[in-house]
């Protein structure tokens, strides 16, 4: 059991069954109020659970034993988020969930792209198949035909 918590596949198929879960709770919730202010309101939930978690795991660290760089791109992850938050809640206030959310799993996409480019990772020609395969599902499930 604890090399299965230690698999990042685990965590990975995690966090996409709570994504998709947050799309579709996102989609009723968002119904009766404005997407930005849907969007603060998940995120004050996101930071009361996270400071609970963090409070009861004894997880808590000095802010001031983490470097300069570090949080500089904490913080320019923190805006990517935010924005990418209330463009996502915005788009489910206009548009049906199973189409918004492929679109938004464009993002595999994107990180895959932005991984070799910035990163210098490495792809192999049967992973960049999937990448387009990915690209491909997410236009043809959105598709309004």
């Amino acid at each position: 059991m604890r090399g299965l918590l230690q698999s990042w596949q685990l965590w990975a198929l995690l966090s996409a069954s709570f994504a998709a879960l947050t799309a579709i709770f996102a989609k009723v919730g968002v119904a009766g109020v404005n997407s930005d202010f849907a969007t603060f309101a998940r995120t004050v939930v996101v930071l009361a659970v996270l400071g609970t978690l963090l409070s009861a795991t004894g997880q808590w660290q000095d802010p001031a034993t983490v470097s300069g760089r570090t949080w500089a791109f904490l913080v320019l992850s923190g805006f990517g988020t935010g924005a990418s938050w209330l463009c996502y809640f915005r788009a489910l206030k206009l548009g049906p969930a199973s189409r918004v959310a492929p679109i938004d799993k464009l993002s595999v996409v994107l990180v895959a792209v932005f991984a070799v480019l910035f990163l210098g990772e490495r792809l192999s020609g049967l992973n960049w198949l999937g990448v387009a395969l990915i690209a491909g599902g997410a236009v043809l499930v959105a598709y309004n035909g």
